[in-house]
């Protein structure tokens, strides 16, 4: 069996062949081992996230963000029967909510209807009683890292694939969000993956970007978190997450994923800004602080013992909710180191 760098040495071989072998060395782009990523990296669960269906645009009818309704269906508001058979009517049920001031503006779904869920998968559901049902057991569960709006990919893409458990490449042509997030979904541990560049995005006001590698597709999205309308996680408050609950790393990427070096600890982080990691009953203290800076919270952790010392760096916090923290810290030629914890 190939070793992990030879692997991607490999990789990196076989798929200048196959994206230059036909072409002359004016088309030629520059490949490197570090454009590969696995099933695991965190790009790869961006990419998914960016594929899924996009459920927020009828919060207003349905209250959930794990599923849309599929077209057409109907609801009563106020009363009044109004059909939904595109995104367009949305607006009549929120014309008809802010019509008057003294009704009672209940949303009611005419059932059977179909919900669409964030990954593809369609229910009919067939009273109000089961709907609210799914909403209840939905709303125990920990948050979902939800889709990433604002950010589209313009179709076709092709995707470079090489197999470590054969030793086979090969590549694929992407034509739609729901073949690149089965493609994701379906991925193996023995597969390595490149996306061959250039890829055009498209944001929320129909502004054209070029991608020339990971890097710049990651930096991407991140603007797209921070900055669409339909980000739902706007209102939450960074630090009173982080300081009322006790947390667990859930990945660790430095240079290679460290993940399992830290599976043992739980960290406790104070109002005073001291920082606790307790593992087997024995604890360590350190330090932390965070600050906004041009409009990005940096945050950087401080521990004294060897092993936790690897976790000092400068971190940015990439994303967060109420169960997760994501942070990031960028390096020079795509080389990010990631630092995920989830509440425990």
């Amino acid at each position: 069996m190939l070793s992990f760098k030879k692997q991607l040495h490999y990789l990196a071989i076989v798929s200048l062949f196959l994206l230059f072998s036909c072409q002359s060395e004016e088309e030629q782009q520059v490949y490197t081992s570090k454009e590969t990523i696995t099933k695991f990296s965190p790009l790869t669960s961006y990419l998914q996230r960016v594929a899924m269906v996009k459920t927020i645009q009828d919060n207003l009818i349905d209250k959930s963000s794990y599923c849309t309704i599929k077209l057409p269906y109907k609801v009563t508001v106020n009363n009044v029967s109004i059909s939904i058979n595109s995104t367009a009517d949305y607006q009549k049920v929120l014309d008809n909510i802010n019509a008057f001031s003294n009704d009672n503006d209940i949303v009611r779904i005419t059932f059977p209807a179909t919900m669409i869920y964030y990954d593809y998968e369609e229910k009919v559901v067939a009273s109000q009683m089961e709907f609210e049902s799914l909403l209840s057991r939905w709303n125990a569960e920990p948050d979902l890292l939800s889709k990433i709006n604002c950010f589209n990919i313009n179709y076709p893409i092709t995707i470079n694939i090489y197999n470590s458990a054969n030793q086979i490449a090969s590549s694929v042509q992407i034509k739609s969000d729901l073949s690149f997030f089965n493609f994701i979904n379906n991925l193996n541990e023995s597969q390595f993956i490149a996306l061959s560049y250039p890829i055009s995005i498209t944001d929320s006001n129909n502004h054209a970007t070029s991608i020339a590698n990971n890097s710049q597709l990651e930096n991407a999205i991140k603007h797209s978190i921070d900055t669409c309308p339909e980000s739902t996680n706007s209102t939450l408050d960074f630090l009173k997450i982080l300081t009322n609950n006790q947390w667990k790393i859930s990945y660790f990427f430095d240079d290679f994923a460290k993940t399992s070096l830290y599976s043992d600890y739980v960290f406790v982080f104070k109002n005073d800004q001291t920082l606790t990691a307790t593992k087997l009953g024995v604890s360590v203290t350190g330090h932390w602080e965070t600050r906004i800076n041009n409009g990005v919270r940096e945050f950087k952790i401080s521990f004294s013992p060897d092993l936790l010392r690897q976790l000092d760096e400068d971190w940015k916090v990439f994303e967060f909710n109420n169960f997760q923290l994501r942070l990031r810290k960028e390096g020079g030629s795509n080389d990010n180191h990631y630092l995920y914890f989830i509440r425990k």
